[in-house]
């Protein structure tokens, strides 16, 4: 019984420890769990990354070396940009320059691959590896796996493809046979070309921005786009139904061409001659043109004209000199003409003795010098 309850202890501390692992880490298999009796682990121990250009299938556990002893472990591996980020924990009393170089390695060609560090040979030590060192990309690199080992081996024992190198080489001396002139042209050309094509960079750059604002502008107008392409089937499809009646309007307005066609053909004569007698009239208004527009010009500032307004209007004030006629004739011809007054004042002024020149007056019967004086006709 208190074997099994031990047991039983050990089996829930590793739920627990599996548990929390899961929970803060992400489950990424059971060697993503730090193994135990791996280097890299005791005190002292610290973590360096390293920037490689490829891992090949190297996992995470894996055996970090220097020379053929193991001196640390493989923590986490991660994508950086177009290259593998290494992150490894190194024993403490592990001693080695800031220019390491770190390799991707296998230990036979079977065996499973770790990560090699080994000090510079053409360059001179140069400070110390310590905790959060990072090794460049520059510093980086791998042997060749099996599989390229293998293809390797292939392509030497196959011959891979090498003895078609003088077939292909035959080929084309017998295309190019006699050709060099079009050759050497060809060259030429694109060179030329290649140089036309390289001082139009700034061009082809702007073509595309400008087609990639284009495209912006299509995209911000996707759903109008959306709903022109839903509307077009359901406007094709009244087309579709109004097909009869698009064809007899079609068919209608050809019968109405020919018959105004006709029509003209008809009166054309008719049409030539009053055009031939409307010319005179034209001729004849063009030529008063110069005077119906100096006449328009005198109506558009009646009673002022254009020519004796500067005369009148002198900035702020106006010029006027006016002869006001008051006498009873001139004010009977220019008020009462027309009105039952008139000749009223026109005969009181022959009474009065003033006369306008007129014998006898048209308002009185006598001579006003002989008509016998009334005493209501005033002094």
């Amino acid at each position: 019984m208190k074997r099994t309850w031990w047991q039983r202890c050990a089996a829930g501390a590793l739920t627990i420890l599996v548990a929390t692992e899961l929970t803060s880490c992400g489950w990424r298999g059971l060697n993503s769990l730090p193994m135990p009796g791996t280097e890299g682990g005791g005190p002292g121990a610290f973590e360096v990354t390293a920037q490689l250009p490829d891992v090949g299938y190297l996992e995470e556990n894996s055996r970090v070396r220097l020379g053929d002893v193991n001196v640390g472990t493989v923590t986490d591996i991660e994508r950086e940009g177009w290259h593998a980020r290494v992150t490894m924990k190194l024993n403490g009393d592990v001693e080695l320059p800031a220019n390491v170089t770190a390799t991707v390695g296998q230990t036979s060609l079977l065996g499973s691959l770790h990560v090699e560090l080994t000090p510079p040979t053409d360059a001179p030590p140069r400070g110390k590896l310590r905790e959060g060192s990072v090794i460049p990309l520059s510093a980086g690199g791998a042997y060749p796996t099996t599989e390229q080992t293998l293809a390797a081996l292939s392509l030497l024992l196959n011959g891979g493809g090498i003895g078609q190198i003088q077939d292909i080489t035959k080929a084309f001396a017998t295309a190019f046979a006699g050709r060099e002139h079009e050759l050497r042209s060809l060259i030429q050309q694109l060179d030329e070309f290649v140089g036309h094509l390289d001082g139009q960079t700034g061009d082809i750059i702007a073509a595309t921005e400008s087609f990639n604002s284009l495209v912006g502008q299509f995209a911000a107008q996707k759903p109008v786009l959306d709903r022109a392409l839903q509307t077009l089937p359901e406007a094709l499809g009244v087309l579709s139904d109004n097909r009869q009646a698009l064809t007899e309007a079609l068919d209608e307005f050809g019968k109405f061409s020919a018959l105004t066609a006709d029509s003209v053909n008809h009166t054309k004569e008719n049409l030539v001659r009053e055009l031939h007698d409307v010319g005179p009239v034209l001729r004849s208004l063009a030529d008063a043109g110069p005077a119906l527009t100096r006449s328009l010009d005198l109506l558009s500032v009646f009673p002022w004209t254009k020519s004796t307004l500067s005369n009148w209007v002198r900035g702020d004030y106006a010029n006027l000199t006016a002869i006001v006629d008051l006498t009873l004739h001139r004010i009977d011809s220019s008020l009462f003409t027309g009105t039952r007054f008139e000749g009223d004042l026109t005969e009181l002024e022959l009474q009065w003795g003033r006369t306008i020149g007129q014998l006898p007056s048209p308002y009185t019967a006598g001579n006003p010098l002989v008509a016998p004086y009334r005493w209501d006709q005033g002094p």
